[in-house]
């Protein structure tokens, strides 16, 4: 299973349609993590798993949605509803009561990844307006022979190696 992860694109298309265009072929799925600031039907949403975040201003947008791709359960939401600036704490629970394998999640515009009790927790960062380091972020997760690779790249596709993580299934 491979997927792309993008948040926080605070309505800019143009980054959106790139990504489709590169990965729209490779990749079993397509998430954004809310704060797209585009209405639910506005095209270059319609390749993405998407869910509402605190500026966006479609109610047709779930707040959380719990999808299987190839087999896993993901979850996704922004974050703001669960304090993710706090502590991923409250979004811990809600994984677990979900079943979720992997949630991804933004609001913060902060990339990291981190494994707990064997759920992928996964922030890609802003493709737009990032914060913590100057790299506007995505992220690619690869599922292969029970291991779980993430990448975070830049708007320009370049890998982040330092950020590079690979986790147990």
């Amino acid at each position: 299973m491979k997927l792309l992860v993008v948040s926080d694109s605070h309505g800019s298309k143009e980054e959106l349609m790139e990504l489709n265009k590169k990965y729209q072929s490779s990749v079993d799925a397509m998430i954004h993590c809310g704060d797209s600031e585009l209405s639910a039907d506005d095209p270059a949403m319609s390749p993405y798993l998407n869910v509402r975040g605190n500026c966006d201003m479609d109610a047709r947008l779930p707040d959380d949605l719990v999808e299987k791709v190839e087999g896993h359960s993901i979850m996704v939401t922004h974050g703001h509803h669960y304090g993710i600036k706090m502590s991923l704490m409250k979004l811990r629970y809600r994984a677990e009561e979900v079943g979720a394998e992997f949630v991804f999640f933004g609001h913060s515009h902060s990339s990291g990844a981190e494994m707990t009790n064997g759920t992928l927790f996964l922030n890609p960062g802003s493709i737009l307006l990032p914060r913590g380091r100057s790299e506007r972020t995505y992220a690619l997760v690869d599922v292969v022979d029970q291991k779980i690779t993430v990448e975070f790249l830049t708007h320009e596709h370049e890998v982040l190696d330092e950020l590079t993580q690979t986790f147990d299934l």
